[in-house]
């Protein structure tokens, strides 16, 4: 009579373990949502557990697999929702653990590269464009895509310092190879070259890089002007650069404008001051002819010289050179005429501070040969003091005669 209440207690202890969900006690559905009265096997054809109301819709592949392969122990919400604890990392954690990023639940490859390449700030662009991954990305595993960066130079370094046309590292260029280099291009073509160690402006704007260079060999060029052009100094006639002894050095006259002008010459040999301060070449440089211009004052002003009447210097037999007594101040005054020396003391001596102007002593204008002391020596004063003079005779070349210095 003691042992049924056992036995009733065994019964309903083995039927209430048995009840049990293997689930887990977070599953709050019916069982008869997934499973059938025939067995514990599921139909998925006749399965209505709806999975879109988990945290992980069943999409794409993910639609068709068995649910064992994800909820391995049968407790689903202990399953992790995040790709990586499900599919081996193939790529060895080189792109992150964020599969969704490059593929879909449809299918493991990989259609949108060039738009995940300018995601990461490197879009396939110019040559770039027609490049297997494995051209880059050279790890033993052509699926471990390792990190190379963005700059050029990461690809780049050996071919910067293998380039020997210029050499690279030796004119010390850039390793950012955009600076001059097309990214859209297919080649290397400097057409992005920052020519500011030799700008190109104006007559030296060429896009031609041959007219100058040896495209074989870039170092090989000098950035001294006579290297590219001296045949063109050879053959400068107007005016004849080797013959005038002109420098080499063409910065110090021309500029880069187109046909080399205006050259702004250095005219030290002749210096271009006041009156000569003359923009226009051609008043001294008849027709453009540099050759044949003389640099004697004479020379140029030889109509002045005898148009001149105050005083008139062909009368008064003045020297032919002008410099003697003028400089190239406009109007060519003041003349500094050394009268004392090649004439008559008259800023020094007896004679010093006693007159105003030249028409004192040279009384007519047109010829200054022509001189009066009679003017400021009266006669009679002079007859006192020449009473003991034998042959005294009162005229100008008398007194000049006698007195040479003005002295008594």
């Amino acid at each position: 009579m003691h042992r049924l209440p056992f036995i009733v207690l065994c019964f309903f202890s083995t039927v209430f373990l048995w009840g049990q969900s293997p689930h887990g006690s977070n599953l709050k559905i019916d069982c008869a949502s997934c499973h059938n009265p025939g067995g514990w096997e599921i139909d998925l054809e006749a399965l209505q557990f709806d999975h879109s109301i988990t945290d992980f819709e069943l999409d794409g592949t993910h639609a068709l697999v068995d649910c064992k392969s994800c909820h391995t122990d049968l407790v689903f919400d202990s399953t992790p929702t995040d790709c990586f604890s499900c599919h081996t990392d193939v790529h060895a954690q080189s792109v992150g653990n964020d599969c969704v990023r490059c593929h879909t639940t449809d299918t493991w490859l990989v259609f949108e590269i060039p738009e995940l390449h300018e995601q990461n700030g490197f879009p396939l662009i110019g040559a770039h464009s027609n490049l297997s991954c494995i051209e880059c990305h050279t790890l033993e595993s052509s699926l471990i895509f390792n990190r190379l960066g963005n700059e050029c130079i990461e690809c780049h370094r050996d071919d910067y310092f293998a380039t020997q046309s210029p050499n690279h590292a030796m004119a010390g260029f850039s390793t950012d190879c955009f600076e001059c280099h097309d990214p859209l291009g297919f080649g290397w073509d400097g057409a992005n070259v920052l020519h500011d160690f030799f700008p190109l402006t104006k007559g030296h704007d060429i896009q031609d890089c041959s007219a100058c260079h040896n495209v074989n060999n870039f170092s090989d060029i000098s950035a001294d002007c006579f290297a590219c052009h001296m045949d063109d100094y050879a053959m400068a006639q107007n005016p004849n650069h080797q013959s005038g002894n002109f420098p080499t050095d063409c910065a110090s006259c021309h500029t880069t404008d187109i046909g080399w002008m205006p050259a702004l010459v250095d005219h030290d040999f002749f210096p271009l001051t006041s009156g000569h301060d003359i923009q226009d070449c051609n008043a001294c440089h008849q027709n453009g002819n540099f050759n044949n211009t003389p640099t004697d004052c004479f020379a140029c002003h030889m109509q002045d010289y005898n148009q001149t009447t105050n005083p008139n210097h062909q009368a008064a037999n003045f020297p032919t050179d002008c410099a003697s007594c003028h400089t190239t101040n406009p109007g060519w005054m003041p003349a500094s005429f050394d009268h004392d020396t090649k004439f008559f003391p008259i800023y020094s001596g007896k004679h010093e501070g006693v007159w105003n102007s030249c028409t004192d002593c040279h009384m007519a204008p047109n010829n200054f040969a022509i001189f009066d002391c009679l003017n400021c020596h009266p006669a009679g004063e002079m007859a006192d003091e020449h009473d003991d003079v034998n042959g005294y005779v009162y005229q100008s070349n008398a007194c000049f005669q006698c007195h040479p210095q003005g002295e008594e």
